[in-house]
């Protein structure tokens, strides 16, 4: 087996990583994103950071989202609360949006969503 390349890893820190906005299809800012990929921000696989008071667009999502809550506070638009700890999926073609009171931290995988 042959090293690893150095262009073929990327390695960001969530602690001292560059953390840049996530925009929606709007232009609009919808929280920060970390990731390594380099797809569209805010899709595959990444580290989101939401300020306390954020609330997200609606949007409707295309595959699953699966996220897991690093720490703060997380509720969807019906009420349901996530906790840190929580790992979480939400079915292909879920709609909804999510808020948070303190300021919340998710690891997340999201192939995509429509409406943001």
């Amino acid at each position: 087996m042959q090293p690893i390349k150095p262009e073929d890893r990327r390695v960001e820190n969530v602690a001292s990583g560059t953390f840049r906005p996530f925009l929606t299809d709007g232009g609009e800012p919808d929280g920060e994103v970390l990731q390594v990929n380099g797809g569209k921000p805010g899709y595959g696989f990444h580290v989101y950071r939401m300020a306390p008071g954020t609330t997200t667009k609606a949007h409707t999502h295309i595959g699953a989202e699966e996220f897991y809550v690093i720490d703060g506070d997380l509720t969807d638009h019906d009420g349901y609360e996530y906790r840190p700890g929580d790992i979480v999926c939400l079915a292909s073609g879920t709609a909804h949006n999510s808020s948070t009171r303190n300021g919340c931290t998710l690891v997340v995988n999201l192939p995509g969503a429509e409406g943001i």
